[in-house]
């Protein structure tokens, strides 16, 4: 909860890596409150209103992964509105010529997209900017787990994290309103 108010601020692609591992975490507690207090909450360091606060906050999103059906896969809303945002964010400063290193990074990173998105089946692809999330999501997976990482699949991922790392530079401006200051 802390962490995810601080990176929301921050840095929006950590936000939404970030909480879809919040999501993931809770699916592996079973959703059970008691459990993510034993196996997450308990391993912080917090004073009574601390940990309600926390409490507080798995339990609601337990609650809206239950009211959205999100309990054995998918995203909630409120983090697929993020990934909505940063998608009309991409396709705003791809159609301004003030952009062109960002377009530039895109046209980069297209190649790896079109790639990862012809290994999934047609009734599972996802757009541009969440085929990077789901390459990005997966290599935290990977690393988390200790696996081995390809060179060519460790040339992508730089490649993608490069260009969402531009994107979220560009939100985060936009949102301080501070990306299309010039035009005024």
């Amino acid at each position: 909860m802390i962490i995810a108010s601080q990176k929301r601020k921050e840095n929006i692609a950590e936000y939404l890596l970030y909480m879809w591992q919040i999501e993931d975490i809770i699916r592996a507690n079973d959703l059970d409150i008691d459990k993510i207090e034993r196996n997450v909450i308990d391993r912080y360091t917090l004073d009574a209103d601390q940990r309600r606060q926390m409490v507080e906050w798995y339990e609601s999103l337990i609650d809206m992964m239950r009211r959205e059906d999100v309990t054995k896969s998918g995203h909630l809303q409120l983090n697929k509105n993020v990934l909505m945002s940063l998608v009309d964010l991409h396709q705003t400063l791809l159609k301004d010529p003030k952009f062109p290193q960002y377009t530039a990074e895109f046209y980069k990173t297209l190649p790896y997209i079109v790639e990862l998105r012809s290994k999934t089946p047609e009734d599972k692809r996802v757009g541009e900017i969440e085929t990077c999330f789901n390459a990005l999501y997966g290599m935290l997976m990977l690393r988390l787990q200790q696996k081995e990482i390809s060179p060519d699949t460790a040339d992508a991922i730089k490649q993608i994290s490069r260009f969402i790392a531009t994107l979220a530079h560009y939100y985060k401006l936009d949102q301080e309103d501070k990306l299309f200051k010039d035009e005024e």
